[in-house]
């Protein structure tokens, strides 16, 4: 297999970046460069929208929240960087820190769909920021054939800490207490059905409620 072209870089400080980059721009800035990421391909687009709608339908059942998928910049003060998560989950008095434009700080949770080129920015470099910064839970998705999985971590004392699959095969949060997934979901050739998976994650009490948003109920 070849291997992935390295990003394109370019230079420029924060206020540049932010005039240069526009809203369907792929890019990040870190450390005053500019890094211009590879188009995402299929199995991770799919993979992002599966876990986007699946959370967005569940915070919108539970709690006070915003989920924001990519293209969405989120502003890191503690390296500085400007980073863009496939997927953020912003609650309760975080929503504060969030604009049309951006979120400065540390979303609730972070969502990562590992790509051919980002596995080592995903795993190494924005593990260690999201932690430096305060993330709650960093989600990590790997879309790579051979590699396909998930993981969860939940920050504990300022680091963090990996989740484990449960006894009956979950993997669940700790921020979005009831939300959870299989990892099986993600190592087959295709995904499940957005419908399938809230049948199978979401309570009876849930799937009533939202049958009734739906008008179905």
């Amino acid at each position: 297999m070849q291997a992935a072209t390295p990003p394109q870089k370019l230079t420029m400080t924060y206020e540049q970046f932010r005039q240069w980059a526009g809203e369907d721009t792929f890019a990040e800035w870190v450390d005053g460069e500019v890094i211009i990421a590879m188009p995402p391909r299929g199995r991770h687009q799919d993979i992002a929208f599966f876990l986007a709608m699946l959370l967005r339908i569940y915070v919108d059942l539970t709690t006070q929240g915003v989920v924001r998928p990519a293209p969405f910049e989120v502003f890191l003060p503690s390296r500085p960087a400007s980073r863009e998560p496939d997927i953020i989950v912003v609650l309760g008095d975080n929503l504060q820190h969030l604009t049309e434009e951006r979120f400065t700080g540390a979303p609730d949770l972070v969502v990562e769909v590992i790509s051919e080129d980002s596995a080592r920015r995903d795993r190494v470099e924005k593990f260690l920021e999201y932690e430096r910064e305060g993330v709650k839970e960093y989600w990590l998705v790997d879309s790579r054939s051979g590699h396909a999985g998930v993981e969860v971590f939940a920050l504990e004392q300022g680091s963090f800490v990996p989740l484990s699959v449960d006894e009956s095969g979950w993997l669940a949060s700790q921020v979005l207490p009831g939300f959870r997934v299989k990892p099986s979901w993600f190592t087959g050739e295709t995904l499940p059905e957005v419908s399938g998976a809230l049948g199978e994650m979401l309570p009876p009490e849930m799937k009533q409620k939202l049958a009734q948003r739906l008008g179905l109920g």
